[in-house]
């Protein structure tokens, strides 16, 4: 995936500043499945930390973003159910898809910056080589990559709404799953180039091992 051209408040302030400016964020990004939300809630509830949530920014971002900083999303946007998740190779919904390549982060660090208490950012929308510039400290930063089959029972046990509004659940559920297992490997290897933190996650690893690694890897 071609490196994501930065948003206009990261072209306007020095690096270094930006760096100094966001010393009060914790940075967990990592696949779908992995366990992101439950872990920044349990920091956050034993440290008395913000959390800000990717996720649930996500629309307020999309209604921001013109359509020249945003143009993969405003395409998704215009697409069927179908033609977003049945019609399309999974590699094609890995290149393709706003939030893998970037679109709207700059709305994210335009939010931290407005923030001042110490806060736990999470969501998968943190991209390393997006987020890796932004730290002062790289252990103040981690990614949770998930297995395949964790994946799996997660969304097995949640339910998935997505597959069952298209035309073929089964091929949807097949090509969303094999999508976010590639781009799992994607963060694998960003993280690796790198050289940030990561926490392989299974189903051997309770919720309460995964808080207790991260909580320490961030040295609270």
């Amino acid at each position: 995936m071609d490196e994501v051209e930065p948003g206009e408040s990261e072209r306007t302030v020095d690096p270094a500043a930006l760096r100094a400016r966001l010393r009060h964020v914790y940075w967990i990004g990592g696949g779908s499945g992995a366990g992101k939300s439950t872990i920044a809630r349990r920091i956050a509830a034993r440290t008395g930390m913000r959390v800000y949530s990717t996720d649930d920014a996500m629309a307020e971002h999309a209604r921001r973003g013109s359509t020249r900083d945003v143009p993969y999303l405003r395409e998704f946007t215009a697409m069927s159910m179908d033609e977003r998740w049945v019609d399309r190779t999974p590699e094609e919904m890995l290149e393709t898809f706003h939030w893998f390549r970037g679109e709207g982060f700059a709305s994210i660090v335009e939010d931290l910056l407005d923030i001042s208490d110490r806060t736990v950012v999470e969501g998968f929308r943190l991209l390393p080589h997006l987020v890796g510039p932004l730290l002062a400290d790289p252990a103040r930063a981690i990614w949770l990559l998930p297995t395949p089959r964790l994946r799996r029972d997660v969304f097995a046990g949640r339910g998935w709404v997505i597959p069952s509004r298209t035309s073929d659940p089964d091929r949807a559920r097949h090509n969303l799953l094999r999508r976010d297992e590639m781009f799992t490997d994607r963060l694998r290897a960003e993280t690796e180039r790198l050289g940030l933190p990561v926490l392989e996650v299974d189903e051997n690893l309770t919720e309460d091992d995964s808080a207790g690694y991260v909580t320490r890897a961030f040295g609270l």
